[in-house]
């Protein structure tokens, strides 16, 4: 990413991955905020995508971790905001925060939820272990 670009963000973006310095450590490490889980579950997504247009549709969730990554077919800007709802009908918003990858039509989105974090805790239905 160049400066120029860094400058012209939305101050809500991070240009860097929010990770957390490991305690107790003076090497400086970086880890992530919670521990990734090879899990995958559909979920429903809606927003706007980049053409403006709004959708609702299932998809899956993979790689869960406190945030996540989705896998939808359609293609949406970094830093825009989706609606995102689990099994058992809890909705919550997030941000995508990176494309990670596209295959066969799929793109994975980095995203990070938005709402209050207690809330978040219990949104896959499942207990992360510590980073």
């Amino acid at each position: 990413m160049l400066k120029s670009e860094i400058k012209s963000l939305p101050q809500t973006y991070s240009a860097r991955p929010r990770m957390t310095t490991s305690a107790g450590q003076g090497s400086g490490l970086l880890k992530r905020r919670s521990s990734r889980i090879a899990l995958n579950t559909s979920i429903g997504v809606s927003g706007e995508d980049r053409d403006k247009r709004t959708f609702s549709l299932t998809a899956k969730a993979t790689n869960l971790n406190r945030h996540g990554a989705v896998q939808l077919s359609r293609d949406l800007p970094v830093g825009s905001t989706v609606f995102v709802r689990n099994k058992r009908g809890l909705q919550t918003s997030a941000r995508v925060v990176a494309q990670v990858n596209t295959v066969e039509g799929l793109r994975t989105y980095g995203i990070e939820f938005l709402d209050n974090a207690d809330k978040l805790k219990t949104f896959w239905g499942i207990t992360f272990p510590s980073a």
